[in-house]
């Protein structure tokens, strides 16, 4: 293709909002990133680059997610492109974020401040990623994205990092497995976890390393035993960023907010935006909808708010365990309040509504 020829027609094309005419520049553009010819003339590249903004700029997420995926290991694409994919709906930022070598330190620290934390899990599984990212990962302590970076076996993790990752095992079940099987997980570090983990996972770290199983089964004991210790506090979540209530709000403009989204922020780990939409939807405070969450024994708030907003009573159990997967097991509770939550579906969801707001505000 001679791309001197070319562009004109391209940015003809990228001007259309005929399906068509997309489809056509998408694959005039993937002919493009497959033979590179116009890569190498600095005024063919900002050619190109314009025809690649005029079409992101307006164009489906399907199109979007495509060239994505072609661009994803491209290292002469425009660099302003890269970072526009890699802010997008996740499925769209998903092959950028892992491969992208376009994408610096500083880039990725800037996903993990301003995107969701399904881009900040992306991010944390990145290979190779480097040990000033992996502070930046450790520093916002996520217990999902903290998890995927545990699994990363190729990122930098020194080992002030690996033992405050080992610290968070204190609070995060599912950091134990990951840092157990790490390979730059040391003994001394390995005795600290013994201390977090159940018994799977201890025997696991006994038959890896060479620890002192006796000593630390008495230092397991005295600490269950010892008079007034207390569980080490949870630190305070604080919700939903700026960015993901913005995005709810253009949702819920659109017409696209619907109760549906609610499962699928949670199966994309994105806790912060599921917090976000459940109080739009419901018109709760954010506040209310955090106390729901992360109520140590009470999810028949939650229930009653996913009540409320037409969440159905069949799908409340998975819904139930995605949050507890993304908060460390909260909202908490034994069989009886789960029970319980359940029987919050009885209400119609106006009366849901109403007693939500009144429970909330009895716990505060």
């Amino acid at each position: 293709m001679n791309t001197a020829t070319g562009v004109g027609p391209l940015l003809t094309l990228a001007k259309s909002r005929d399906p068509t005419d997309r489809e056509q520049l998408l694959s005039r553009l993937v002919q493009i990133c497959e033979t590179q010819e116009a890569a190498h003339a600095p005024r063919a590249r900002l050619e190109i680059e314009a025809v690649f903004m005029a079409l992101v700029a307006d164009a489906e997420r399907d199109i979007r997610a495509r060239l994505a995926e072609r661009l994803a290991r491209a290292e002469w694409a425009p660099p302003q492109l890269i970072l526009m994919l890699a802010h997008d709906d996740i499925e769209v930022a998903r092959p950028v974020i892992a491969a992208s070598p376009l994408l610096d330190d500083l880039a990725l620290i800037c996903l993990l401040n301003e995107a969701t934390s399904a881009h900040h899990i992306e991010v944390a599984q990145r290979p190779k990623l480097s040990a000033r990212v992996v502070e930046a990962v450790i520093d916002r302590g996520e217990p999902a994205v903290l998890t995927a970076l545990a699994g990363n076996h190729t990122a930098d993790i020194t080992h002030p990092c690996m033992a405050r990752l080992v610290e968070h095992a204190r609070r995060i079940k599912a950091l134990g497995e990951p840092l157990a099987e790490h390979p730059r997980m040391s003994a001394a570090l390995a005795s600290a976890l013994y201390l977090w983990v159940g018994q799977a996972l201890r025997s696991a770290i006994v038959a890896r390393f060479e620890v002192d199983t006796a000593a630390l089964d008495a230092a397991l004991t005295a600490s269950m035993t010892a008079p007034g210790t207390d569980a080490p506090e949870r630190p305070k979540r604080k919700g939903p960023t700026a960015g993901e209530l913005k995005l709810i709000d253009k949702l819920a403009e659109a017409g696209q907010l619907k109760p549906g989204y609610l499962i699928k922020t949670l199966k994309d780990g994105q806790l912060g935006l599921f917090e976000a939409a459940l109080a739009k939807l419901g018109a709760f405070p954010v506040e209310d909808v955090l106390r729901a969450v992360t109520h140590s024994a009470r999810p028949d708030l939650l229930g009653l708010a996913c009540c409320a907003v037409g969440i159905d009573r069949s799908a409340f159990p998975a819904l139930l365990e995605m949050v507890r997967g993304l908060t460390d097991g909260l909202p908490g509770g034994g069989a009886d309040s789960v029970r319980k939550a359940a029987s919050a579906f009885n209400a119609a969801p106006d009366i849901a509504a109403i007693a939500f707001s009144q429970a909330v505000c009895a716990t505060v």
